[in-house]
């Protein structure tokens, strides 16, 4: 885990892309301190809170949320004065994902060599002791905010990657924290929303023309990042049309594709997800319509297995 400065009191909590969970966070350190996402378990956001404690005299008085995935909010718990905030679309969810099933799968994972696979890449946490804490601040189309002399706006730009997908603008700083509407070379996932309004977020992204972007998860980076990932979006959303015309199922969908220049993406695998969303699209299924885990948790083992 690094921290990293970023801007004129601004930073971010970096971690090695891993895989699964592996995300990032921010600190804007002004007027009382806003922090950007928290982490998947409480060991991991607590080795944050000491990395900000390197520059800050005391937690955050504010914590944003960019959505409702666990690897970015599952710590919030631990700011026990800070205001939390979040689109309501956001906290509605945030049920959606349970610490206790994780814990279990964790634990478990026997028998089955997908779900061995899934409970391995879950070792590296411990979901115990975790009280979900939504968020009780909730906006709809913007929220802004005059912290000291930097103006921050949250902006709402999903359903992209989720439901209640967000990012944080500074402005003056040229800093945006794009929370999962950006993987940077890693395969990304989709749950709620569709392709076209994922891309449309990343274009938001390039059209405020920031010179330091810092992903949901992977490295810092520039207008690069957004660009290659509007990239590889529009590129298996065609794959997967084409496939879908010619009666393929996802699995064959996927195993079909070439990944090219996104071969090198941590876990490529992903791939099943983005065909699977692609797919419900094509069939005009409503954005939330419930996404299979654990036949894309098989689909993830069986490319591995196809590509070997």
């Amino acid at each position: 885990m690094e921290l990293r400065e970023i801007g004129n009191h601004v930073f971010a909590c970096l971690q090695p892309d891993k895989g699964l969970g592996w995300s990032n966070s921010g600190l804007v350190n002004r007027a009382g301190g806003l922090v950007i996402d928290t982490f998947w378990d409480l060991p991991r956001t607590r080795q944050m809170m000491e990395h900000y404690a390197r520059v800050s005299s005391a937690p955050a008085k504010r914590v944003a949320n960019t959505h409702h995935n666990g690897d970015h909010c599952w710590g919030n718990q631990l700011f026990t004065e800070a205001e939390i905030i979040g689109h309501r679309l956001c906290a509605e969810a945030f049920g959606k994902e349970s610490p206790e099933m994780m814990q279990q799968i964790r634990d478990g994972g026997a028998g089955d060599p997908a779900l061995a696979d899934f409970a391995e890449a879950l070792r590296d946490y411990d979901f115990s002791g975790i009280e979900l804490t939504p968020p009780t601040t909730l906006f709809d189309e913007r929220f802004d905010l005059m912290l000291d002399d930097t103006p921050v706006e949250l902006l709402y730009v999903g359903p992209a990657h989720t439901i209640g997908d967000v990012i944080v603008h500074l402005p003056e700083q040229r800093v945006v924290f794009a929370g999962d509407i950006l993987f940077r070379l890693c395969t990304p996932i989709g749950w709620e929303g569709t392709i076209a309004n994922w891309t449309a977020a990343l274009d938001r992204i390039v059209d405020l023309d920031p010179e330091v972007i810092v992903p949901g998860h992977g490295p810092v980076c520039g207008l690069e990042g957004p660009r290659e990932m509007k990239a590889y979006l529009e590129y298996v959303r065609a794959e997967s049309a084409d496939s879908h015309a010619a009666g393929l199922t996802e699995i064959e969908a996927a195993k079909r594709i070439d990944l090219g220049p996104y071969a090198g993406w941590n876990e490529p695998e992903r791939l099943i997800f983005n065909v699977a969303r692609a797919y419900r699209e094509l069939r005009e299924e409503p954005i939330d319509a419930p996404v299979d885990v654990m036949a894309m948790v098989q689909g993830m083992s069986e490319l591995r297995r196809h590509w070997q």
